[in-house]
């Protein structure tokens, strides 16, 4: 199957929303062996003048990940998930992400390029803690470049 061309300019709006849990702060900060107090203890996190504990700035992923799985499942995209290969992912925080947040993100398709017989899709999540009724307030851009393989390759 060849990837779609047209998926450049795409954009797939906020799906289900992310609760932020403190456990599941601390089993992320365990993941990636992250060791400052204020991923782990409510009462560090507040000396700091944070909300709630804070989580590693590598926890947007999940929320990212879940947002690129409505491109990956999207049957006009072409993309055979198998002949995937993640290339690249960097992150823009405006503000740290706190347990209680409520997160959605909207992925947007920026760039499809075609390289052989596969193709280099890059795509960003804008991710979004939901406020009193439709505030929104911007998180974290994740940008992510994935290659996906052509056949025989």
């Amino acid at each position: 199957m060849t990837i779609n061309p047209d998926l450049q300019g795409r954009s797939y709006p906020a799906a289900e929303v992310y609760d932020v849990g403190r456990e599941k702060i601390r089993e992320f900060a365990r993941a990636v062996k992250a060791t400052h107090p204020a991923h782990f203890d409510v009462e560090e996190a507040k000396a700091l003048g944070h909300s709630d504990l804070v989580a590693p700035p590598t926890f947007a992923i999940i929320i990212a990940q879940r947002a690129d799985a409505q491109l990956i499942e999207d049957p006009e995209a072409g993309i055979d998930f198998s002949r995937v290969v993640h290339a690249d992912q960097r992150f823009t925080h405006h503000r740290p992400i706190f347990a209680g947040d409520r997160l959605v993100a909207e992925l947007h398709v920026d760039g499809v390029r075609a390289m052989g017989g596969g193709a280099m899709i890059t795509t960003r999540s804008e991710i979004f803690a939901l406020g009193d009724g439709d505030a929104r307030e911007q998180v974290t851009t994740t940008t992510s470049s994935i290659l996906v393989r052509g056949e025989g390759q």
